[in-house]
């Protein structure tokens, strides 16, 4: 491809509304123009990467025994009403009416319809397993669409489902499907860690995503550096440490003038935030839902949001507190009546712990569990964070960023209960299907490739996904001499099965070396004057900071054991 045929325009500032390094990069470099708010036309230097991933993607899901089809975007509301999803989606879910005011959906994934086909075609256990998969677009309603490419609200993923007989077949599939995970990233060029995950509207049991570790990352990360266990914040667990046990103590109110945080009342009354609990109001699909944890935790909304299988969860406000009879500041479950109380497990490690008093300044000192207040549901609901310890090994856990490049979950019988999705077994008896659910978001594996792989001059490709092999400049374009040697070049590049992007526009070297740094092609190839006086092109990787005069004859040998 010459530069000067090329359709799109490289910048030379970066775009304010640009937050990420591969927003940034995306732009300046004209791989990507923003149409609306989380909605981009990817221009012929995106596409090409997109379609090596897809092809990358394409081989490993074949290899591993994944069948490719295609299904519909836009599907009937009532599927969604059918698995009940309609309302784990909430406001995420885009709806519209056709002309005969039907409910449709634009489908943010396609669970739903992959069970009706399976329900449909699946007969007995002889019709097992199967692994069918699409590559397609999705639609998500995003709240806050952010960092270009990594939260959009039309994007492109790859999504396998597999079906089994049972749960240790499920098993089979899952474990290939993680190697075949494995291989794509490895293709790719990109280093990611596998970290457990949560579900979230997708539901299912076991889950884990790949992650691409980035500074800009919109996740995070918690791992333990002795025994290399991690997760998502979203769902990580920490062991959390009980307190010296003590002999329990009678209540006591206290009077507590002008505080109201649990930093504020643990120093007026002279004891540790652990010695204290927290009282935290949620409004739950319109429900208030008063929710109770040790003092120094802080409360996991996912985890919360997953215990309580609402599809809406926010803080209460003020007003809806008072309407409830809460008093902000001085609250606890001590005392309450009427309103659903969740606790974090945290409140069964200690004793006499200073709580609200449900009075306005005043709180109570020697509250314990169970003798002093009931609760509805107790759970895990804590947020681990850097610093707490490792609940498999006890070693300290650290954080970092990273930006989730695919999910896998075992969904197990959730959905083919629910849509009869059922086959006959050996004996003859009728049970549901037993499946999971594997996805890559294309789009966003762009981004993460060059989160991971930048400098300040700009991208610098992976060889397997990069739009071009080599980035051909002329320097002196308007002379004979040169131009014939960096057309002949160019000729034999291709015909040696190189993909090049020829700079022929007759710019000054600084600014066609700085496109080449932006655009960040593996190979960089420059025929001027100077090397011309040698017989010679200078050969330079992106990834390198020096660049070696070869033969002309020999470049494309060159090049060949330098991208290998």
């Amino acid at each position: 491809m010459r530069l000067t045929k090329l359709f799109g325009k490289t910048l030379r500032e970066v775009p304010a509304e640009a937050e990420t390094v591969s927003h940034q990069l995306l732009l300046k470099s004209g791989m990507i123009h923003q149409v609306a708010a989380g909605v981009y036309s990817y221009l012929p230097l995106a596409w090409r990467v997109l379609r090596k991933i897809e092809r990358i993607i394409r081989e490993e899901m074949d290899a591993a025994g994944g069948q490719e089809l295609s299904m519909p975007v836009l599907q009937p509301f009532e599927i969604w009403e059918e698995s009940g999803r309609d309302l784990a989606f909430g406001k995420g879910l885009f709806t519209l009416l056709d002309r005969r005011e039907r409910k449709l959906v634009l489908a943010p994934t396609h669970e739903e319809l992959i069970t009706d086909l399976a329900r449909r075609n699946v007969q007995s256990y002889r019709d097992l397993p199967r692994m069918l998969y699409q590559i397609q677009t999705k639609f998500r309603d995003e709240p806050r669409p952010r960092g270009g490419l990594v939260r959009v609200r039309e994007f492109t993923m790859k999504d396998l489902y597999s079906f089994d007989v049972d749960e240790v077949a499920l098993d089979i599939s899952y474990q290939r499907m993680l190697q075949a995970y494995k291989n794509v990233y490895a293709r790719c060029g990109l280093d990611t860690v596998v970290v457990e995950a949560d579900s979230g509207a997708i539901g299912g049991k076991d889950s884990h995503e790949f992650m691409v570790i980035a500074e800009s990352g919109e996740d995070e990360i918690i791992y333990c550096n002795g025994c290399g266990w991690s997760a998502n914040v979203e769902k990580a667990t920490f062991a959390k440490t009980s307190l010296e046990c003590e002999q329990l103590l009678s209540l006591e109110e206290v009077a507590t003038p002008g505080a109201k945080t649990i930093e504020e009342v643990a120093r007026f009354l002279g004891v540790p935030k652990e010695r204290t609990l927290k009282a935290v109001f949620y409004s739950v699909d319109g429900e208030l839902v008063f929710v109770t944890i040790r003092g120094d935790i802080e409360v996991n909304e996912v985890k919360l949001k997953n215990a309580l299988k609402c599809s809406d969860l926010r803080l209460a406000n003020d007003e809806e507190g008072q309407e409830a009879g809460l008093v902000a500041g001085s609250a606890s479950a001590a005392g309450l009546s009427g309103i659903k109380v969740v606790a974090d497990d945290s409140i069964t490690l200690g004793q006499n712990f200073v709580v609200g008093a449900n009075k306005a300044d005043v709180h109570l000192k020697n509250a314990n569990y169970p003798r002093d207040f009931k609760v509805d549901l107790m759970i895990d609901i804590a947020q681990a964070v850097a610093g707490y310890q490792c609940i498999k090994c006890g070693g300290d856990l650290l954080s970092t960023r990273g930006i989730e490049v695919g999910h896998v979950f075992k969904l197990g019988t959730a959905f083919s209960e629910k849509q009869g999705a059922l086959y006959l077994d050996r004996d003859g008896n009728q049970k549901p299907l037993v499946m999971g659910c594997y996805g890559i978001g294309i789009g966003r594996l762009l981004a993460a490739a060059i989160e991971q792989n930048h400098d300040e001059k700009g991208i610098i490709w992976p060889v397997p996904i990069a739009p071009y092999h080599v980035y051909l400049c002329a320097l002196g374009g308007e002379e004979g001499e040169i131009v014939s040697a960096a057309e002949a070049l160019y000729a034999e590049l291709k015909e040696r099965k190189f993909e090049v992007l020829f700079d022929d526009r007759t710019e000054s070297a600084g600014v066609k070396f700085n496109d080449a740094d932006l655009l960040g092609m593996p190979a960089r190839i420059v025929v001027s004057r100077r090397t011309l006086k040698s017989n010679s092109a200078e050969v330079k990787l992106r990834s390198e900071k020096d660049a070696e005069l070869v033969k002309l004859g020999e470049v494309a040998n060159r090049l060949a054991i330098l991208l290998q």
